[in-house]
């Protein structure tokens, strides 16, 4: 069993409020979406729709879209690839989170046991979701508002909300660090 973290990345400070995830609905509007995030915020490249090389071939097509705006690239995946592709850090499950401190390592978590893995291993963040009903899990029950800030409040970490989140949502529950994949990548010309 991996030891937990010695500590947090020092890159964690600087975490940006708003996220986009990548996922084969939304890749090709991608570039736009990219282009009209504030700068600073952060892209979490997933498609795992994609085989090995084709994945790498679209993260490499992105970068330049991701560079430009000062966004923070994260991808899904091991500490090892995402150096290796030069991300700025990993995502996934709670249990994969490495201990590469020159990278943000960001947990998947959606309930208390995996926001307790995700302390255990010294995650920078845990993306907790799905806060309201999505299309990417259709059938799971959402947290709600009330039950997301109680886990959250269990995070030994900075929290991003995920799961219906739009802006406007994001009122709503009254956060202001969040991710989506539609609420940023299919409303952006409304």
């Amino acid at each position: 069993m991996r030891q937990p973290s010695t500590g947090r990345s020092p890159l964690a400070p600087a975490l940006p409020d708003l996220w986009l995830l990548s996922d084969a609905r939304n890749d090709e509007l991608l570039p736009r979406a990219l282009r009209a995030l504030p700068p600073g915020s952060a892209f979490v490249f997933r498609h795992y729709h994609l085989d090995p090389r084709s994945r790498r071939a679209r993260f490499d097509e992105l970068v330049p879209l991701i560079a430009d705006g000062g966004h923070l690239a994260i991808l899904s995946g091991s500490d090892d690839e995402a150096k290796a592709w030069g991300a700025a850090g990993s995502y996934g499950p709670p249990e994969a989170v490495g201990d590469a401190p020159d990278l943000l390592r960001i947990a998947a978590a959606h309930d208390a046991h995996e926001i307790a893995h995700a302390n255990a291993a010294g995650a920078d963040a845990v993306m907790l979701s799905p806060v309201f009903a999505t299309r990417t899990h259709p059938n799971v029950q959402p947290l709600g508002a009330e039950r997301f800030h109680a886990l959250a409040a269990l995070a030994e970490m900075p929290v991003i909300a995920l799961g219906g989140m739009t802006p406007e949502r994001a009122r709503e529950l009254g956060w202001t660090r969040w991710a989506a994949i539609d609420g940023l990548a299919l409303k952006q010309d409304s």
